[in-house]
């Protein structure tokens, strides 16, 4: 399983790339091979206000729809609009292309919430 030492990720299977003021935000590996083949991905609004833990959007595969929960509080200021011809790219490269939504003006003090790959792999 690839899990990147680089990330944070969630207990709920989302991965957090930290770029200075700029949060990017996707499913993990992990969470898109229990999903199986993504067939569509339901984004949040541009400029939402989201808040951690709230859904901010779903992920549906072949068999199963899922939630996507938000990592922490802030701003979604881009959506992978690749993602809207090509929801497979999830599938085929989740810490890459894959990404679901870029977050800005973000509560840094929640990143401490979120787990390091040793840790999220324990709970796998």
């Amino acid at each position: 399983m690839n899990l990147p030492q680089n990330l944070k990720y969630t207990k709920e299977h989302e991965w957090v790339k930290i770029d200075g003021d700029l949060l990017i935000v996707g499913i993990t590996d992990h969470a898109q091979s229990e999903l199986g083949d993504i067939i569509f991905i339901e984004f949040p609004d541009l400029s939402q206000m989201i808040s951690k833990d709230d859904s901010f959007g779903t992920i549906e595969a072949v068999k199963t729809v899922a939630d996507l929960f938000a990592p922490v509080s802030g701003k979604i200021i881009e959506i992978n609009q690749d993602l809207e011809d090509n929801p497979e790219l999830v599938n085929s490269d989740p810490y890459g292309e894959g990404w679901i939504v870029k977050i800005t003006d973000f509560d840094k003090s929640q990143l401490d919430a979120l787990l390091d790959s040793n840790n999220y792999e324990e709970i796998i």
